[in-house]
């Protein structure tokens, strides 16, 4: 870890010798070099967590690589960077068909619990009730959702601007700010609903049997096909997921649209279909991925509100 690390300060010292956060500083904004190097540091932030258990993102490390984390502090704040930003559990499970099998070992005390929190199995990353933010993914450094949903939710930046670049959302309203990551979750799911019912009932217990080709990548299974008995069930189950998603009001609302998610899928669903639709949703929720389906504070939600209604289900 010593010679990852003394390379990494070489990185800060050259990102600390020109004015601005950026590696050339004839430019106001990123250069080619910026944008090259950026999605090699992002891989860099989830292995170093994942395997290493080492987190650069910490206060420990902000102030041991101020440059380093000023510079990724400077894409966060523009929205460009977030519709090609990633999070750490889609690097995690991405990485090693590309670069080969992580190893573990390193900060040990906090490996396994980085781990947990990646995969959503430390009963808070990917649950309810969700913190405000993410310790280990900073998720309010710049714009948290596109600049227009912040803006049409009516959720100001930390500099008082509503929808705004180029300032962090540390300070937002959380309570508006839930809403509308849980609301964008909610959209994109309804805009393709049936199609992503489709894609989920690949989970069913006669789905994804037909596989043709092995991938290096553990959860792609392209040519797979659904399981079309539960199919209808898995398409009522994720309108009840949307539901919960788009309930506006407030906490009182959401906590009232739960309980309708739950009344519902133990009205709609049989306890025969139950664990196959459970199934079904696990099989979309660990293959959502970021940002290709959604920002990491969307994403989140939908997660976790997956998570709920499995537990449900189950």
């Amino acid at each position: 870890m010593k010679g990852f690390l003394d390379c990494l300060s070489k990185v800060d010292d050259a990102l600390a010798s020109t004015s601005g956060p950026w590696f050339f500083d004839y430019a106001d904004h990123p250069t080619m070099m910026d944008f090259i190097y950026v999605s090699h540091v992002e891989r860099m932030l989830a292995s170093a967590a994942f395997w290493k258990g080492l987190n650069l993102r910490s206060d420990t490390y902000r102030g041991q690589f101020p440059a380093l984390n000023a510079w990724l502090d400077a894409f966060e704040k523009r929205e460009a960077y977030l519709a090609f930003k990633s999070d750490y559990y889609t690097h995690v499970m991405d990485i090693p068909p590309q670069y080969g099998p992580g190893c573990d070992g390193g900060f040990e005390d906090n490996r396994l619990p980085y781990q947990m929190s990646i995969k959503g199995k430390d009963g808070k990353s990917w649950d309810l009730p969700l913190s405000f933010d993410d310790a280990l993914q900073p998720l309010y450094r710049g714009p948290p959702l596109p600049l227009c949903v912040l803006k049409a939710a009516e959720i100001a930046g930390d500099n008082g601007n509503v929808g705004a670049e180029g300032t962090s959302y540390e300070n937002a309203d959380q309570e508006k700010m839930a809403e509308a990551c849980r609301q964008m979750a909610g959209w994109k799911l309804a805009s393709n609903g049936q199609n992503v019912a489709k894609f989920a009932s690949r989970g069913g217990p006669e789905g994804a049997k037909n596989r043709r080709k092995g991938f290096g990548a553990e959860l792609a299974d392209p040519y797979a096909l659904p399981d079309d008995q539960i199919r209808p069930y898995v398409d009522t189950a994720l309108q009840h997921v949307c539901g919960a998603l788009l309930a506006q009001g407030g906490p009182s609302a959401h906590e009232s649209a739960l309980a309708e998610m739950k009344a519902g899928l133990h009205e709609k669903i049989g306890k025969d279909k139950g664990r196959d639709v459970a199934s079904a949703l696990c099989y979309l929720r660990d293959r959502t991925g970021v940002p290709r389906d959604l920002p990491l504070a969307a994403t989140r939600q939908l997660r976790a509100h997956l998570n709920a209604a499995i537990d449900i289900l189950y």
